[in-house]
């Protein structure tokens, strides 16, 4: 298991901090005024209740990534599962959604089941990084 002094390699503190920009630089339009945002996105239809929900979880992965920047590695081994997880379900629920209806946002939701696949990757990758390094 891992040893509460073992140092968080500055890469993965790095990504964490992107990936807080980026959630919350999705969050913050789609939670104030999603109807607008997601219309400019091209999408058709939608639910402002739902959406704020999407915004909300993007709020709390994004903002616990930034609040522990200084944790340990245990900590960082815990986000990464969260993290893989709920970009899983999310590339899962946008295919879902792309192929179940034809709908006028794809080109949008494909970009944006892209932008999650990446993150995947990247989440995996150092999920198994550390893990192989024992730390």
């Amino acid at each position: 298991m891992s040893n509460i002094n073992e140092e968080v390699p500055v890469g993965l503190k790095n990504w964490f901090f992107v990936h807080f920009v980026a959630d919350i630089l999705f969050a913050i339009p789609i939670f104030i005024a999603p109807v607008f945002t997601l219309k400019l996105m091209g999408w058709e239809t939608v639910d402002p209740f739902a959406s704020r929900l999407v915004a909300a979880a993007l709020f709390g992965i994004g903002i616990e990534s930034f609040l522990c920047r200084n944790s340990t590695l245990s900590a960082f081994r815990n986000m990464l599962n969260l993290k893989i997880i709920w970009s899983l379900s999310a590339i899962a629920g946008i295919i879902i959604s792309l192929v179940q209806e034809p709908r006028k946002e794809p080109l949008f939701g494909w970009l944006l089941a892209l932008v999650f696949i990446l993150f995947n990757f990247l989440w995996i990758y150092w999920r198994v990084r550390i893990d192989k390094k024992g730390l």
